[in-house]
């Protein structure tokens, strides 16, 4: 089966970091108390903010594409259901 988390070689990521990305202070609102602990606990806000914001892209952008390629995938799977995996015949495993 086709996985939908696939991209084309060679394809770029908007998640990724551009190579020299400036950084752009901005306003986010956080349950106090779990600012409270991240204080206490000495965590960068703004380093686990863009670790989770660049989680949250990633997902979204996989999500896009799989939609944006959804018939694509429906139609190769619906061969491979019906044809079988090309070259099976050639398996080791």
């Amino acid at each position: 089966m086709i996985s939908t988390q696939n991209r084309q070689a060679g394809e770029p990521s908007l998640s990724q970091p551009a190579r020299k990305a400036t950084r752009k202070p901005t306003n986010v609102s956080l349950p106090s108390d779990l600012l409270e602990r991240a204080k206490e606990l000495d965590v960068n806000v703004s380093r686990a903010s863009e670790r989770g914001l660049r989680e949250e892209v990633h997902e979204a952008e996989a999500r896009a594409w799989a939609a944006q390629h959804a018939g694509f995938i429906a139609e190769m799977n619906a061969r491979i259901e019906r044809d079988g995996l090309p070259l099976a015949e050639h398996r080791m495993f």
